[in-house]
């Protein structure tokens, strides 16, 4: 049975009634819109079989098998538009699956038994995903790939590892609930079934290893219902196989009401921030038409709602410098009594109605936004092959580094050497601009701190190389941000920009007398 769609393409396997060729029409294996589409599914037979089916379980022999050949009434599966599968028993029951499919991932399966055999009948309706071979995994500690599912009212993602160290299903990995869903994801892309949500079903994870083939199965298994004869039964239940795009994800919350759907994406703790986030992202993007002016464009929005935070961080700076010659008094009058050195700054700190600790907020800020934008720009798959400027991916690396230089003259790089070689436009870009606003900040620190803060610029330019170019974009938008900001409230704070003067005159001149 065919599948053709604007989003998928593929076919349903008349035997066993078994979702086993998917291809995603939108999405490319590499940025090149002439590279193979990704293939979510894949019969049994290749290399890696990934499938899923529904079907019925009971005491009679008389039921489908994965080796019954059903019947379609249509030649192809389109949106909306529903194909009948159907086979009938010696004894006259006939078994029906009607397949519907939206504009986007959605199969909805309606399992029907029309008995017209003289004795009741007793089954139970199922679902499975079957996943053969262990994926390979990013193996990120922000990022799960493997069985997930929300259960009940919690989240459960075992890991790959986890089934396999557990061999057949443990009672952790099994539950009776209604409402929920249960799947396996990848970074972008998710199969799932989605139980009917009045019913109680029982929900599985299970391992199973036949030689040295490993076998992933995802399953759920409904109540069993007496069909008498002469009547009829049904049970619907949905199939989700897709991408993760977060708008559609929580469409079929509101619209199915599955239970926190959108936990499919890997979230984490920042998901309450990150979600607006992307919506921000986007909102920006359809306005501009290019994600990386969109993230620029966030950043702008990010300073500025954080420029009155900054302000009272740059007062509280300027306020400090102001009672530096009061507190070195208070340390030198009790360098031999540290508690009451520290006492008397904390009245100091109380009488002048300082904040020592305020100038330190705006950064403190940022970390939650620094985070959420990261998962966002690594998760999301609406960054995924997002282009700008010479930047074929945000998503990725920046690829403007001499290693892929090198390597268009046929000169491999080892990866020891990556973390020199790898180093792209955005990370130089990022030290610098960090190290100009370290710069100008005015010290307040031992000597040793201060030569922590100078080296920290260039550290993590190397740490962040190989971090997605978006999240560099952004940093290094927001340093030149800071930079002008600085600037600015310095204008305002003549007191601080004279003792950082200060401070530099007196640093060349001890310099100068250790020459």
């Amino acid at each position: 049975l065919e599948i053709e769609t604007p989003r998928l393409s593929g076919s349903i396997a008349l035997k066993g009634a078994r979702f086993d060729d998917l291809t995603l029409r939108n999405y490319h294996e590499t940025v090149d819109e002439e590279s193979a589409n990704i293939v979510l599914l894949n019969p049994v037979g290749t290399e890696k079989p990934y499938h899923a089916e529904f079907g019925w379980l009971g005491q009679s022999g008389d039921l489908p098998t994965r080796a019954t050949v059903w019947t379609a009434d249509k030649p192809a599966l389109t949106v909306n538009d529903p194909v009948t599968l159907s086979w009938t028993n010696d004894k006259g029951v006939r078994f029906e699956q009607v397949i519907t499919l939206d504009q986007n991932y959605m199969f909805t399966v309606t399992q029907r038994v029309v008995n017209e055999a003289g004795e009741p009948l007793t089954v139970a309706p199922y679902g499975v995903i079957s996943r053969t071979g262990t994926p390979k995994v990013l193996g990120y500690y922000i990022l799960h790939e493997g069985p997930v599912g929300f259960l009940g009212e919690s989240l459960k993602e075992p890991k790959y590892d986890d089934l396999i160290d557990e061999g057949v299903v443990q009672p952790a990995q099994k539950q009776e609930t209604t409402g929920g869903w249960l799947g396996i994801t990848d970074k972008y892309w998710l199969t799932a079934l989605i139980p009917n949500k009045d019913a109680e079903v029982t929900k599985r994870y299970v391992y199973r290893k036949s030689g040295v083939i490993d076998t992933y199965q995802i399953d759920f298994l409904g109540a069993g219902v007496t069909v008498a004869p002469g009547a009829s039964g049904s049970s619907e239940n949905h199939l989700f196989a897709g991408a993760k795009q977060v708008k559609i994800l929580d469409s079929y919350e509101e619209s199915l009401g599955i239970d926190r759907f959108d936990l499919a994406i890997d979230w984490g703790w920042f998901r309450w921030f990150e979600k607006p986030m992307l919506w921000l992202l986007r909102t920006i993007y359809d306005a501009v038409g290019n994600f990386g002016i969109a993230i620029i464009g966030l950043t702008f929005i990010v300073r500025g709602l954080m420029f009155p935070i900054a302000q009272k961080g740059f007062a509280s700076m300027a306020e400090m410098k102001a009672i530096q010659p009061k507190m070195k008094a208070i340390q030198e009058k009790y360098k031999d009594d540290k508690q009451k050195q520290q006492q008397e700054i904390m009245e100091l700190y109380k009488k002048e109605k300082v904040n020592p600790v305020a100038g330190c907020l705006p950064m403190l800020l940022q970390i939650p936004v620094f985070f959420a934008l990261y998962k966002v720009l690594y998760l999301a798959i609406e960054m995924r092959h997002r282009q700008f400027l010479w930047i074929e991916d945000l998503s990725a690396p920046d690829p403007a580094n001499l290693a892929n230089a090198l390597s268009l003259v046929g000169i491999e790089v080892p990866q020891f050497l990556m973390i020199i070689f790898g180093l792209g436009v955005l990370a130089v870009l990022l030290g610098f601009t960090m190290w100009l606003t370290f710069k100008l900040n005015p010290s307040q620190m031992d000597p040793m701190q201060q030569k922590i803060f100078d080296i920290m610029p260039w550290i993590l330019m190397f740490v962040m190389a190989p971090f997605a170019a978006g999240l560099l974009l952004y940093w290094v938008t927001s340093n030149i941000l800071t930079l002008a900001q600085q600037k600015y409230l310095y204008s305002k704070h003549p007191q601080l920009k004279a003792a950082i003067e200060e401070e530099k005159a007196k640093k060349a001149a001890d310099a100068a007398k250790a020459g």
